[in-house]
């Protein structure tokens, strides 16, 4: 039950299905149309002859019976495929997501369930191709939950051109659908929405470009760091820093620089702590010049 089944087509292109559990061939064709042209001309299998192949392998893993049973379907998988070319996706792709589904479908037929092996199959070709839509369509993804996927390919269907949707046609797509309206306007927008490339390769239009705007310096790393020391200088480093001082001069720094007057102005000058101490100006200064190359030591070998 290990092995991989394969399909080619199309220059070596190859269609697998993992864990699987049959293998299947179908000989390199050289091009798609090649391929699609083969397996229209492949017989279709009567209801007993489906019957029996389903037995054989359900009851005795029969892989050759399996693989029967995958070729006189691959027709439905082309079929199915080209409904959904209008997403821009290449057809061999489309038809390669749905041959997997087709061969997941052969491994859990049950022919005993009274149901043709087409109408089983086609729930499981539908969702492969599904989700390799909504996989590669946009780089994000435009609907992740399930009811979200109904709505998608529900309204892709509806929608006849590129133009958005009036107020009378939400509603009645709302309707139709039996979703809310809301619902409706936000996958409308968006299916509407392209991709943009973050940072375009051409450099004169860089600044227009969302790395520009989006782009946060103060969330680098080295911002980040750099914040985190200067808080610490300001905190408990400038603390230390005072610590280090004699009391008149940790006294003179905070009343010149520390302190805030009640009219949000800054501290005092020169010329009142000269008259509070009884000294000149100049000498007021000369201690704060002082102290200040005091704390500026201290606090080199703080950090």
């Amino acid at each position: 039950m290990a092995q991989t089944g394969a399909l080619t087509l199309s220059g070596g292109l190859a269609l697998r299905a993992q864990g699987v559990g049959f293998p299947a061939q179908v000989p390199s064709l050289g091009n798609l149309e090649s391929y699609i042209s083969a397996v229209n001309r492949m017989p279709m299998l009567s209801l007993e002859e489906e019957q029996q192949l389903a037995r054989a392998w359900r009851e005795r893993e029969d892989r050759e019976a399996a693989g029967k049973l995958v070729m006189s379907h691959l027709r439905l998988v082309v079929s199915v495929a080209r409904s959904y070319l209008g997403y821009g996706l290449p057809h061999a792709d489309l038809i390669q997501e749905g041959n997997i589904g087709l061969m997941k479908a052969v491994r859990r037929f049950d022919p005993e369930q009274g149901v043709r092996l087409v109408s089983y199959a086609l729930h499981w070709i539908k969702a492969e191709i599904h989700e390799y839509i909504l996989r590669n369509w946009r780089l994000v993804k435009v609907a992740t939950t399930k009811a979200q996927r109904k709505l998608f390919f529900n309204l892709r269907s509806l929608k006849q051109g590129l133009e958005s949707f009036h107020d009378a046609e939400i509603d009645a797509v709302a309707s139709k659908l039996q979703v809310k309206r809301s619902d409706v306007i936000e996958m409308e927008q968006r299916m509407a929405g392209g991709d943009v490339s973050l940072q375009p390769a051409d450099d004169a239009s860089e600044s227009f470009s969302p790395i520009a705007y989006l782009s946060n310096s103060s969330d680098a790393p080295e911002a980040v760091l750099e914040a985190r020391g200067r808080e610490r200088l300001q905190g408990a480093g400038l603390e230390h820093a005072l610590q280090a001082l004699d009391e008149r001069s940790r006294r003179i720094v905070e009343q010149r620089w520390l302190a805030v007057n009640d009219d949000g102005s800054g501290g005092r000058t020169l010329h009142d702590l000269a008259a509070e101490y009884g000294v000149s100006a100049e000498r007021i200064r000369q201690i704060e010049v002082a102290a200040m190359k005091k704390m500026r030591k201290s606090l080199a070998e703080f950090a």
